[in-house]
């Protein structure tokens, strides 16, 4: 009696292995793609780096900006006579 032959697919392997190793390559493809678009992923991180730069520019002018008006409010009330 002859044992039941698996029967083979491309290159000598069996469908099982290859639907496997497809399903694998896959979920992989799918977990990449959550890493580079997903909520947390590299556009995100890298969006966030140009706010944070853009505030801290932002906060620069802002500084510059009140000293500026401070000075000239302490200008004006040294002007005012006292009573």
């Amino acid at each position: 009696m002859e044992a039941p032959r698996e029967v083979e697919g491309i290159a000598g392997f069996s469908f099982t292995v290859i639907f496997f190793t497809v399903l694998g390559i896959m979920m992989l493809g799918l977990y990449i793609k959550v890493l580079i678009f997903g909520e947390n992923s590299l556009t995100v991180l890298n969006d966030l780096r140009e706010k944070k730069e853009t505030l801290h520019e932002e906060k620069k002018t802002l500084k510059a900006e009140n000293q500026r008006l401070q000075k000239t409010f302490f200008e004006l009330t040294q002007l005012v006579p006292k009573e």
